[in-house]
């Protein structure tokens, strides 16, 4: 592992429209460690300032900043990575969106590239069709919710997009009759507990 990496990987993930530029979704992440406020002393705290840990875009307008600028950079690109501003971007152009990773000039590429396939390929899934400005709108919740199982706080967690669909799929309409289940059976059980995980779902996603 190179001196500047560390296990916080990805400092941002975002998603522009190519049309106009404007932000679609965007989450930059700011390692606990870093965020910890008071300057220390000794090695660990050499550790924490030397890192590139720390978020380069703390508000709006850096992060405004930045994305005009990514965008400006790859759309005259025709590859998937760049160095842009000091970090490495990885980044796929989908329809009218284009979809970055951003990671600190030392990360590991092929990390971040995995990461930019997983929610490319999660997305299509989720979506069943291509992964546009308007769909992404619409199903802003599915998006942020796949992009918390692939990366929390700039720690990758998952990259299969398989298991990342399977805890962000909707739950189906629970139109079952209740009568119909007897709760003697193992049967029974199995329907009663997955038609009590699927309200939990439900509940969770309207913030009940």
């Amino acid at each position: 592992m190179s001196p500047g990496m560390s296990l916080y990987s990805v400092n941002a993930i975002v998603i522009l429209s190519s049309d106009d530029g404007s932000r679609i979704f965007s989450k930059y992440y700011t390692p606990p460690h870093a965020a910890a406020g008071a300057p220390g002393t000794g090695v660990a705290a050499g550790l924490a300032s030397s890192s590139a840990s720390q978020n380069p875009y703390p508000d709006k307008t850096s992060q405004t900043r930045f994305e005009k600028g990514l965008l400006q950079k790859t759309a005259k690109q025709t590859g998937d990575i760049l160095l842009y501003d000091n970090k490495v971007v990885l980044y796929k152009m989908e329809s009218d969106v284009a979809i970055y990773v951003v990671g600190s000039a030392d990360e590991n590429e092929v990390l971040l590239y995995n990461v930019l396939l997983a929610l490319r390929d999660s997305l299509h899934m989720l979506f069943k069709q291509s992964i546009d400005k308007r769909t992404i709108v619409e199903n802003y919740d599915l998006v942020s919710l796949a992009i918390d199982e692939i990366v929390d706080d700039g720690v990758v967690l998952e990259t299969d997009p398989t298991i990342i669909i399977q805890r962000c799929s909707k739950a189906p309409p629970a139109d079952v009759n209740l009568s119909r289940l007897d709760p003697f059976t193992e049967q029974g059980v199995n329907n009663l507990a997955q038609l009590g995980k699927a309200k939990l779902t439900d509940w969770l996603r309207q913030g009940l």
